[in-house]
């Protein structure tokens, strides 16, 4: 599966199309007296998204919008100018799905207000599994993205570390969460598109341990496969090595305080 990239689009565009709905409104500007638009760019967004999650990823070509939407695909350049900019729309439209409390609504320990993002987090890589499909190293940087960073902060704020050990923790426990919420529903996706269960997967390369497997040139895998350490499906190993890592990261930033 080959990762699409966000971020791509012409700046100036991407941003005034993300933040569409966060600009000041301009005084005495006047509706034109023509017809109303059929659809709105919110419209295109939220067919894209769903034929996505429905479809795959490429299902959400501009031509196949189009089509959902009944319109043609030059009718859908006039509400969005390319793939690039509708890719960085839907990304931040489902973002935004993340339910994280705002100020004077967070429970009072971090811990539990970081326990909250990696909830929503997980839950919206499941929901939307395309998301993995998505290299996000340069983000669509529109009001979504911008939230979720504003509440990771806010949260590590009252540790009381530089502001400089602040960011670089929000930024590890973004860096942990995302990338393993995203492996989680690259792993589902790959069943999906391929029905076949992962386990059913390793289970037709057993010959792998009784034919090539040698015990003396791998002893620690030997020795946690005697001590019964490989007994989880890959979804409860999947599962268990999330907890545990976002345990022992939280921990490690909770020991820099002292």
């Amino acid at each position: 599966m080959n990762k699409q990239q966000s971020g791509a689009g012409q700046p100036d565009r991407t941003l005034a199309l993300l933040w569409r709905n966060h600009r000041p409104a301009e005084p005495n500007r006047k509706r034109g007296a023509g017809r109303r638009p059929s659809l709105d760019l919110d419209d295109v967004v939220l067919t894209a998204i769903r034929l996505a999650d429905e479809h795959g990823l490429t299902a959400a070509s501009m031509g196949g919008v189009a089509k959902e939407l009944g319109v043609g695909t030059m009718t859908l350049y006039t509400y969005v100018p390319s793939k690039e900019e509708l890719l960085d729309l839907m990304v931040d439209q489902v973002m935004s799905e993340r339910e994280l409390p705002g100020p004077g609504e967070r429970p009072d320990d971090w811990r539990e207000q970081i326990e909250i993002y990696s909830g929503q987090t997980r839950a919206m890589f499941q929901r939307h599994l395309w998301l993995s499909q998505i290299s996000t190293i340069r983000p669509p940087v529109g009001p979504a993205m911008l939230a979720a960073r504003e509440y990771l902060l806010a949260a590590m704020l009252v540790l009381g570390l530089s502001a400089a050990e602040t960011n670089t923790a929000a930024l590890a426990i973004t860096t942990y969460i995302d990338s393993a919420a995203g492996l989680e529903a690259e792993s589902r996706l790959i069943e999906r598109t391929t029905g076949q269960a992962n386990d059913a997967w390793w289970h037709e390369r057993n010959d792998l341990w009784e034919t090539y497997f040698d015990v003396e040139r791998h002893p620690a895998m030997t020795t946690i496969w005697n001590a019964k350490g490989y007994q989880s499906t890959t979804q409860e190993a999947a599962s268990e090595s999330y907890r545990y890592g976002l345990d022992r990261l939280l921990d490690g930033i909770q020991a820099q305080t002292g």
